[in-house]
C-alpha cells in the first residue's frame, strides 16, 4: 500500500482564497479588524509560528502588531498588556503565544482575554462552549485536523457522516489546545473517539489502541512517537507534532510525531512534517480574526460563522499525491 500524502499547503491556498474574501467584506462594511500576539520569553517553535502568522496577515490584509515582554515579566505584566488589547478597539483577535515562562500562571492569562478575542478558545467561557458543542471558535491546530479530514473524505469520493459514523478516532495527546478540542470535534461528527497519551506507551503500550483506528490524530509532542507497529493498514493518520531537531550540519528542521519513513508504506492516507496541518492552522487562526471582528460588531456567534465563507469545499485531487 502507499499512502495519499495530504497535502496541508495545497489545502491552505484553497482556505486562503475565503479568508481573503471574508477580510475584504469585512473591511467594506467599516468593522474593525487586528491580530494581536503576546510573546513572552524567546522560544524557537513560537518565534517561528509569529513570524509565519506575521507574514500571512499581511498577504490577507489583516493588521498584525507583535507585543513581547522578556522572559522575567511578572504575571502581573503579562495581565495587564493583555487588558490593554482588551480595550484596543483596533484588536479583534489576541493570540498569547506558549509557552509562557514556568513563573506565570497560564490560566489566570488566558481566563484574562476577553472572551470575543479569544481567538484560540483558551478562555474558560469558550473552552467550555466548545465541549458542549456549541463552539463560539474552534481552536485552530484541531479545526484545521478536521478540515483537512473532511476535505480529504470530499477528494476520495467518501460520504462524511457514514465514515464518521462508522469510524474510529484515536487521539494520542491530551493538551487544551489540541488533544482535547479534538476529541469535542470528533464527538460532533458523532464518531466514535479514544483518547489515549504517552503514558500508554510506557504502561500497557501504546499500539493496542492505536493499530485499531480508523483515523489516527498524533498531538504528543513526542518525535517519532508512532512508528509502523503501532497502525492499521487503511488508517488515515494526521500527524500534528511539530518538534525542532539539529541535525548533524546544525540546521534546525521540524520533524513530526509520526516516523513517516515506516509509516506512510502502511497506511491509507498521510500528512507529512513540513507542511501538513501546520499551514491551515496559521490560516484557520486569521480566519477566527474575522470572525471574532465579526462577533465584536454585534453579530451572535451563529450569525457570524453564516457570514464567513463555506471553509472545507472539495480539495482537487491535487492536493493528493502517493507517497514515495
Amino acid at each position: 500500500m502507499s499512502a495519499e500524502v495530504i497535502d496541508g499547503r495545497a489545502a491552505a491556498r484553497a482556505l486562503k482564497g475565503g479568508v481573503a474574501a471574508d477580510v475584504a467584506r469585512l473591511k467594506a462594511d467599516g468593522a474593525g479588524i487586528g491580530l494581536a500576539t503576546v510573546v513572552v520569553g524567546e522560544e524557537y517553535s513560537s518565534a517561528a509560528y509569529e513570524r509565519r502568522l506575521a507574514r500571512l496577515a499581511s498577504e490577507l490584509g489583516v493588521p498584525h502588531r507583535r507585543r513581547a515582554l522578556p522572559a522575567s515579566a511578572a504575571q502581573g505584566e503579562v495581565v495587564e498588556l493583555v487588558d490593554e488589547l482588551n480595550a484596543d478597539p483596533d484588536v479583534s483577535g489576541i493570540l498569547v503565544l506558549r509557552p509562557l515562562p514556568a513563573h506565570v500562571d497560564e490560566a489566570a492569562v488566558f481566563r484574562a482575554i476577553d472572551p470575543r478575542k479569544d481567538v484560540e478558545a483558551v478562555h474558560p467561557e469558550n473552552a467550555g462552549l466548545l465541549a458542549l458543542g456549541v463552539p463560539r471558535f474552534v481552536p485552530s491546530t484541531a479545526a484545521a485536523v478536521f478540515h483537512l479530514l473532511d476535505t480529504w473524505l470530499d477528494a476520495a469520493g467518501e460520504d462524511r457522516a457514514d465514515f464518521y459514523h462508522r469510524s474510529l478516532i484515536v487521539v494520542v495527546g491530551r493538551s487544551n489546545n489540541v488533544g482535547k478540542p479534538a476529541i469535542s470535534l470528533g464527538y460532533e461528527r458523532q464518531t466514535t473517539v479514544e483518547s489515549v497519551d504517552e503514558w500508554a506507551d510506557r504502561t500497557t503500550g501504546i499500539g493496542r489502541h492505536t493499530r485499531w483506528a480508523d483515523v489516527l490524530i498524533v498531538a504528543a509532542g513526542k518525535a517519532g512517537l508512532i512508528k509502523a507497529e503501532h497502525v492499521g493498514e487503511n488508517a488515515v493518520v494526521i500527524d500534528v507534532g511539530i518538534n525542532p531537531q539539529r541535525g548533524d550540519d546544525g540546521r534546525v528542521r521540524m520533524v513530526g510525531d509520526v516516523d513517516y519513513d515506516s509509516v506512510a508504506p502502511r497506511v491509507r492516507a498521510i500528512t507529512p512534517v513540513p507542511g501538513g496541518v501546520g499551514p491551515v492552522t496559521d490560516v484557520w487562526l486569521v480566519r477566527n480574526t474575522v470572525l471574532a471582528a465579526r462577533i465584536l460588531s454585534g453579530m451572535t456567534s451563529d450569525e457570524a460563522v453564516r457570514s464567513l465563507a463555506d471553509p472545507s469545499p472539495a480539495l482537487a485531487a491535487a492536493s493528493f499525491q502517493e507517497a514515495s
